[in-house]
C-alpha cells in the first residue's frame, strides 16, 4: 500500500475550497497552510492565462524531512504516508531546511512542525481526505498506488504526469496532470516578491516568537521586478523566509573556535614538538569550554521548542546529524574534561591521550554540520562536496588565530608564534580558494547557481566582497606578512575571527532566499 494523489490540473479552476476545507479540517492556523492553491500567469497582455497548481506535501517515498529529524517527530507510515507527532517535535526547523517542496511549517500555536498528513485520521475511517471531498471539479484524486485498479493508478497509467523536482530523488508521491513547467519549478518565474499573501510573510509561522525578518525574495539575483516578464507569480503562499536565524551560524562560529583552538595546539604539540606553559595550555582548555557551552546554547536557542531540548539525546533517530553532531559535542566535552583531570591530577599517561582524542574528536566536530547541511536537500548551495573541507579549514584557521590571541594575553611563545603566522597564511589562502571554487564554479543545479549569484551579486555582495574576502582574508594574510610584532598578529587574529562570523552567516542565509515554492 503506496497512498499518493493525482492533482488534475486540466480541472482545477483555482476556488480553494481545497485550501479552505484543509485549514477546516486540520485547524490549521491564519498565515500557514498544509494545501495551496498557486496562480502564475503567462504571456503579455493582452494575450495571458493564469495557471491553477495545488501544492503540498508529496508524501515521498524518500523523504529527506524524516531522515533529518533527530526525534522522529516525522514518520513514513506502512501506507506511505508521512505523518508527523507535534509532541515529539522539537521545533529545529530542520525539516523545512530538507523539504525541497516548502511545505513542512512551524505552527504559530504550537511552534511545533505540522504539513499535509493526507488526512490520516480520516483514512483510518476509511474516508477520503477532505480536500478530495471538497474539490467541486474532481481535480484532486488519492488513493493507493500500488493498487492497479484504483483511480489514481488509471491516471497514472493513462495520462501523462509530472512530478516537481524529480532530480531530488525524493520520489515524490503527488502526480500532476497538464502540470505548468513554471508552477511546479519556482526558478523558472520571475517575481518583485510582491504578489497576494506576500505580504504575510511577517508576523505569522515561525516569524512570531522569532523576530527573523525578509520574505524569501531577494532583489538583485533571479527574482528581479520586470512588469514585462512573461511568466510571473500572483498568487502563492507566504514565503517562510529565513528560519535559520543568526543562532545557526552563531553556533557555528563558536564550535569552530572550541574545536580549532584544541587542532592548533595538538598539531603544533605534536608534530612541531613545541611545549606550551601550564598557563597557555589551561587557556586553551578554557577557551574550548566556554566555546563549547555557547555552542550547546547557540543550540538550544534556535529551537522553538527549548523545552524538548533532551529528546535529541533520549529520543534520538540516529540518522539524523543533528543526533549524531549532539553525541559527538558531548564526548568532546567528556574528552575535555578528562583531559583538564590528567592535568590536574599530574597523570602524566593519561594527558597526552586525553588532548589527542580531544583532538580526533574536534575534527569531527568541525565538519559534522556539513552533513547536516548535505542533507537538508531543499538548499542545493549546501550540497557541495567542498563545505565539509571549507568547514575543516575554517576551524583550523580560527584555532590558530585564537592561539594568537591566547599567546599575546599569557605570554608570547616566539616558535610558536612563527609557526601560527605562517600556517595563517596557508590556512587562509586555502580557504579562499576553496570558497572562490564553491562560489564562482559552476553548479550542479540552477538554485545552487542563483544562490552564488545572491552571493556575489546580490543582496549579500558587500558582506561577502568586503566583509569575508577583503576583511576576513585578504587583509589579515597582508598583516601577516608585512609585520611580526605581537600588535599586529593579534589585528590580524581578531579581523580573521569577524571575517569567518560574517561568511557563516552568509553561507547560512544565501540559500534560504531562493525560494521552493
Amino acid at each position: 500500500m503506496n497512498y499518493g494523489f493525482v492533482i488534475d490540473s486540466r480541472k482545477c479552476i483555482g476556488c480553494h475550497a481545497c485550501t479552505v476545507a484543509c485549514k477546516s479540517e486540520n485547524e490549521v492556523p491564519l498565515g500557514v497552510n498544509r494545501t495551496w492553491v498557486k496562480y502564475v500567469e503567462r504571456g503579455k497582455f493582452p494575450d495571458v492565462r493564469r495557471y491553477f497548481t495545488v501544492m503540498r506535501c508529496n508524501h515521498c517515498e524518500e523523504p529527506p524531512c524524516v531522515y533529518i529529524c533527530p526525534v522522529e517527530a516525522l514518520q513514513q507510515r506502512d501506507d506511505g504516508i508521512v505523518d508527523f507527532d507535534s509532541r515529539r517535535c522539537i521545533g529545529c526547523k530542520a525539516c523545512a531546511q530538507a523539504c525541497p517542496y516548502n511545505s513542512v511549517y512551524i505552527d504559530p500555536d504550537t511552534q511545533t512542525t505540522a504539513k499535509c498528513n493526507y488526512c490520516a485520521h480520516r483514512m483510518e475511517l476509511s474516508l477520503k481526505p477532505a480536500c478530495e471531498v471538497i474539490c467541486p471539479q474532481e481535480a484532486i484524486v488519492s488513493g493507493d498506488l500500488d493498487d492497479s485498479e484504483s483511480e489514481i493508478s488509471k491516471l497514472i497509467s493513462t495520462q501523462q504526469t509530472s512530478v516537481r523536482k524529480a532530480e531530488k530523488s525524493t520520489r515524490p508521491n503527488v502526480f500532476y496532470i497538464n502540470g505548468d513547467g513554471p508552477s511546479l519549478n519556482p526558478l523558472n518565474i520571475k517575481t518583485d516578491g510582491q504578489y497576494l499573501w506576500s505580504e504575510q510573510s511577517r508576523g505569522v509561522g515561525h516569524f512570531v516568537n522569532k523576530g527573523h525578518s525578509g520574505n524569501g525574495h531577494h532583489k538583485n539575483g533571479l527574482a528581479s521586478t520586470n512588469k514585462h516578464t512573461e511568466t510571473y507569480n500572483v498568487y502563492d503562499s507566504p514565503s517562510k523566509g529565513v528560519v535559520w536565524g543568526w543562532e545557526v551560524p552563531a553556533y557555528i562560529w563558536t564550535k569552530a573556535i572550541s574545536s580549532g583552538v584544541i587542532l592548533a595546539l595538538f598539531l603544533i604539540t605534536s608534530f612541531f614538538s613545541v611545549s606550551f606553559s601550564e598557563t597557555v595550555q589551561w587557556s586553551v582548555l578554557g577557551t574550548s569550554l566556554v566555546f563549547l557551552a555557547l555552542t550547546g546554547i547557540f543550540l538550544v536557542k534556535d529551537l522553538d521548542r527549548p523545552d524538548r531540548f533532551s529528546s535529541v539525546m533520549l529520543r534520538p533517530q540516529f540518522k539524523s546529524w543533528l543526533v549524531k553532531g549532539g553525541y559527538t559535542i558531548s564526548a568532546y566535552g567528556l574528552f575535555l574534561a578528562l583531559w583538564g583531570a590528567s592535568k590536574l591530577l599530574n597523570l602524566s599517561w593519561l594527558e597526552p591521550l586525553a588532548l589527542a582524542g580531544s583532538a580526533i574528536i574536534a575534527v569531527v566536530i568541525a565538519v559534522y554540520t556539513a552533513f547536516l547541511f548535505g542533507s537538508a536537500k531543499g538548499r542545493d548551495f549546501w550540497q557541495s562536496p567542498l563545505l565539509a573541507f571549507h568547514m575543516f579549514v575554517t576551524s583550523v584557521v580560527i584555532g590558530g588565530a585564537v592561539m594568537i590571541i591566547l599567546l599575546g594575553l599569557t605570554g608570547a611563545n616566539g616558535e610558536a608564534l612563527s609557526l601560527l603566522k605562517w600556517g595563517l597564511v596557508g590556512g587562509l589562502i586555502i580557504n579562499l580558494l576553496s570558497m572562490v571554487i564553491e562560489v564562482f564554479n559552476e553548479h550542479p543545479s540552477k538554485q545552487a547557481e542563483e544562490t552564488a549569484k545572491l552571493i556575489t551579486n546580490g543582496e549579500l555582495k558587500q558582506q561577502f566582497w568586503f566583509g569575508s574576502l577583503v576583511l576576513g582574508h585578504l587583509l589579515p594574510v597582508v598583516l601577516l606578512l608585512s609585520f611580526s610584532n605581537m600588535a599586529a598578529l593579534m589585528a590580524a587574529a581578531v579581523l580573521i575571527l569577524i571575517g569567518a562570523w560574517i561568511t557563516e552567516k552568509i553561507w547560512v542565509k544565501a540559500p534560504q532566499l531562493i525560494s521552493l515554492s
